[in-house]
């Protein structure tokens, strides 16, 4: 038997559907079946049945399209070749099912991306791949799909994910939702992870994403304390309860170096004289690390009975801005952040710049500043990669004024002419 390909609508002036066909003698029929794939007749070469491959007429996305045809035509032969050697009739319904199973056609689908999509992430929280962040990154990235198809009226299909799609993706992201290049070269990765599956699950053969460039990741610079900026903050005397146990939390992580989201994991049961035990929720492949304890952890591990006064994320946030304030660190900081090829300055409050993450930050520029190793802090926080461990080190002006004093100042004996 043979097959072909040809065009449903040969006469369009716009990109139609690539069909697949064969005959079935037996049955007296002509079988055709849709390939999902997409071109304008001018880039059709009738002739020969098949998208021109070279010349000014050949598609954009020619190989990705290739690929998939070769798919449909490869699957029927190896199937209609198996029913020949075990000598049993093969049909169009057989072909039919043949064809459904392997290309993932359903009935009554309403959206075939985002059903990949959820299944996707099914598949992942259910193989316990995932911590609770990583859950909820993917939420967010779905839900920035959803809404970038509504805004820019670009309906999501797998064959749609082309340069065009990339360069509007982008622009909705930068422009309209006013991330920067840290927060937008973080979603196409994620992007870019659920493709690849959807790929090797044969939702699609388009590989164009393969080729969408992240714009360059900055380290933005950022806020770091200083030995003194903790003394300062033990000693104060607060008014309000709820600031001083918001303090005492942000302390404990500058002098543990513990992200904020692991603090719910002490309790006495992981704490000896010496040290914290943890074994991290975010990736359960890492062994359990060990974390030292000091005067200061000690001291306030015990005032609250080794269960720190936890509140959400988000109002230690808000909360850790009005200590600083009351403190009065209310001299102005530039911040800068890039988006693009532009670099973004603004004025802010330094307390406005405080953060949960600057007490991590602080831990690590403080090991730092007293010369102590990357692989020791790293087994500290829990660090897989020096290089990220390395972003969170800030160099402030009075560190680089001691480093060329150190090196410069020098009794200087010139000769007076």
């Amino acid at each position: 038997m043979k097959y072909t390909f040809k065009l449903k609508e040969p006469n369009s002036n716009k990109e139609t559907l690539i069909l697949f066909t064969c005959s079935f003698k037996d049955e007296n029929k002509k079988f055709v079946y849709s390939t999902g794939e997409k071109i304008h007749p001018i880039n059709f070469d009738f002739q020969n049945k098949f998208p021109f491959a070279a010349g000014k007429n050949k598609a954009k996305g020619f190989e990705s399209i290739k690929m998939q045809l070769n798919r449909y035509s490869d699957l029927y032969l190896e199937t209609s070749s198996l029913y020949k050697r075990i000598n049993e009739p093969f049909n169009s319904i057989l072909l039919k099912k043949t064809f459904d199973e392997a290309f993932k056609k359903t009935k009554n689908v309403k959206n075939i991306f985002f059903d990949a999509y959820d299944v996707f992430t099914a598949e992942k929280i259910k193989g316990k791949e995932w911590s609770a962040s990583t859950i909820k990154r993917y939420q967010n990235i779905r839900n920035i799909l959803e809404n970038f198809e509504v805004a820019k009226k670009y309906k999501l299909t797998f064959s749609k994910i082309d340069h065009a799609f990339h360069r509007e993706f982008t622009t909705y992201c930068m422009d309209d939702l006013k991330h920067i290049n840290n927060t937008y070269a973080r979603n196409l990765g994620l992007f870019k992870t659920f493709m690849f599956w959807a790929k090797k699950n044969k939702y699609t053969f388009n590989d164009t994403f393969t080729e969408f460039k992240k714009v360059e990741r900055v380290i933005t610079n950022q806020v770091a304390l200083t030995i003194e900026d903790i003394e300062k903050l033990l000693n104060h005397e607060f008014e309000s309860k709820k600031l001083e146990r918001v303090r005492d939390v942000f302390v404990f992580a500058c002098v543990t170096g513990m992200r904020f989201g692991e603090l719910s994991l002490i309790t006495k049961s992981n704490v000896t004289d010496s040290e914290i035990l943890l074994k991290e929720d975010k990736d359960t492949n890492k062994v359990a690390r060990n974390i030292p304890l000091t005067t200061i952890s000690k001291f306030l591990l015990s005032k609250y009975d080794y269960k720190l006064p936890l509140i959400a994320n988000q109002k230690q946030n808000k909360y850790i801005k009005d200590v600083f304030e009351e403190l009065e660190y209310t001299h102005k900081i530039q911040k800068v952040t890039t988006k693009g090829k532009e670099n973004i300055k603004e004025d802010l409050f330094f307390y406005d710049r405080i953060s949960t993450h600057t007490a991590r930050r602080t831990f690590i520029t403080m090991m730092k500043r007293q010369g102590k190793s990357d692989k020791l802090i790293a087994s500290i926080t829990g660090h897989n990669d020096l290089k990220t461990l390395n972003q969170y080190y800030q160099v402030d002006s009075e560190q680089k004024k001691e480093a060329m004093d150190e090196v410069f100042n020098v009794e200087l004996k010139m000769k007076v002419v």
